[in-house]
């Protein structure tokens, strides 16, 4: 390693055992919310750490099977073994401290619309939602709808979701989710066609991670518009019979976002604002990423929703995502939640691109 790297090393090393420390601490899991997030660090730190101590401890056997080679051809061929070794966890290393996006732990809120194509778009935003949330059963994350408009035939014009994961896994919800982002379109015979014609049409997915209670975004009570309206759908009769749906407009924004899901009003506008400060956040990490170096402008693509990103083609039981150019011939698994193979190309790819911009940024050093 190089000495910048190590010193670096040593810095996380650091960071770890005082995380330790802290988790250690009774009155740290007073307030679950800091816990959490400690405990996230210290879980992404952890193969960092394990990494660079199996590293030490090659590079240590190395240089002493290199001692005695001369003397024992035994020696030579466990130094080569070592050797091996050694590079593979060099390799390793310089790929775990590849920045990473810091919203990954994250929770995240989805939001679908139906686009071009009216009710086939929205039996189509269904699907997409239905793809999700059964990709979530899998993981063990819990998706909770906050508000929806349904169509006539059983879609959704729009509807908005939280997916959130319990424990403190480093990759959380948005580590996977962020990828969804952008205009998703469907080819297939809608059940409104009569002559058996197939048609394309479209929905647009939104996501981006949850704000944190403390997150830096400051909201003036002057800049807000609140509207109460009776619930419908789904939810109960309780839901149905009170004006308990809160809608929330920011007007420097011109951002909507409502919730009907709870039983009273104070709790859907608490909702709601969750859901706002969240979108305003958004909002504002993507206009600082705009401002960035060229080469990361790749990776705010994943959450522009006026981007193409994937086609779902039903005739061909095709899939692809145009932008790494995936494609599979599973749609029907996929549609199921088998989201997998599909996001694991996608973090793939944008893991390479982030190994290139380290390794171009180390060159200019």
């Amino acid at each position: 390693m190089t000495q910048v790297a190590g010193s670096s090393v040593r810095a996380l090393i650091e960071e770890h055992a005082g995380l330790e420390a802290r988790l250690a601490e009774p009155d740290v899991h007073a307030d679950q919310a800091v816990a959490r997030r400690l405990g996230r660090r210290y879980a992404e730190l952890a193969p960092i750490v394990t990494t660079a101590g199996e590293l030490e401890r090659t590079e240590a056997d190395l240089a002493d099977a290199q001692e005695f080679a001369g003397e024992d051809p035994a020696f030579a061929a466990e130094a080569e073994t070592l050797r091996t070794s050694a590079e593979a966890l060099r390799a390793r290393l310089s790929e775990l401290l590849v920045p990473r996006d810091p919203a990954d732990g994250s929770d995240v809120v989805v939001e679908v619309k139906s686009g071009e194509g009216g009710e086939e778009s929205a039996l189509f935003a269904n699907d997409l939602l239905r793809m999700y949330s059964r990709y979530a059963e899998q993981r063990g994350w819990r998706v909770e709808v906050l508000s929806a408009t349904e169509s006539d035939l059983g879609g959704y014009k729009d509807v908005t979701v939280t997916v959130s994961a319990p424990g403190t896994d480093p990759d959380g919800v948005w580590a996977w989710l962020k990828y969804e982002g952008g205009v998703h379109r469907v080819q297939r015979v809608p059940v409104t066609e009569s002559q058996g014609r197939i048609h394309t049409s479209a929905a647009g997915v939104l996501v981006y991670p949850q704000a944190e209670e403390a997150a830096d975004v400051e909201i003036d009570d002057k800049d807000l518009r609140v509207d109460v309206f009776r619930s419908s759908g789904k939810g109960g009769q309780g839901v149905n019979t009170t004006d308990s749906a809160v809608r929330i407009t920011h007007l420097p924004t011109g951002v909507v976002v409502s919730c009907q899901n709870e039983r009273s009003q104070l709790q859907n506008k608490a909702r709601a604002m969750d859901v706002l400060r969240s979108r305003l956040q958004a909002m504002a990490d993507e206009q600082q990423a705009e401002q960035a170096s060229a080469d990361r402008r790749s990776q705010i693509r994943t959450v522009d929703r006026s981007e193409r990103v994937r086609t779902y083609n039903y005739p061909e039981n095709r899939i692809s995502d145009h932008r790494i150019g995936y494609k599979s011939h599973d749609l029907d698994r996929v549609l199921d939640g088998d989201l997998g193979n599909v996001l694991d190309a996608l973090r793939t790819a944008d893991r390479a691109e982030r190994l290139a911009t380290a390794a171009q940024e180390e060159a200019r050093s």
